[in-house]
């Protein structure tokens, strides 16, 4: 997917082995955020935006740790 960026919060010592909350922007288009929901067992997305503290604290994530039925959900989503 061109230009498609993914961002995650950093995770905290005290994070107990939930779901991260993952966002992705393309190009210069708008943020959604990504969580996954138990009951539904899918990733979920909402239209978002972002504070400029907010945008800081964001990290890049790496293409491998994004979960594979994320990925799934992204292609979908961002269709080419």
């Amino acid at each position: 997917m061109r230009d498609l960026h993914v961002y995650v919060t950093p995770v905290g010592p005290g994070a107990r082995g939930e779901h991260a909350a993952f966002y992705t922007r393309r190009a210069d288009g708008p943020f959604y955020r990504w969580r996954y929901v138990e009951g539904s067992g899918r990733w979920l997305y909402s239209r978002v935006s972002l504070s400029k503290p907010t945008l800081r604290v964001l990290c890049v994530a790496r293409w491998e740790a994004v979960p594979t039925e994320l990925r799934d959900r992204l292609g979908e989503h961002y269709l080419e």
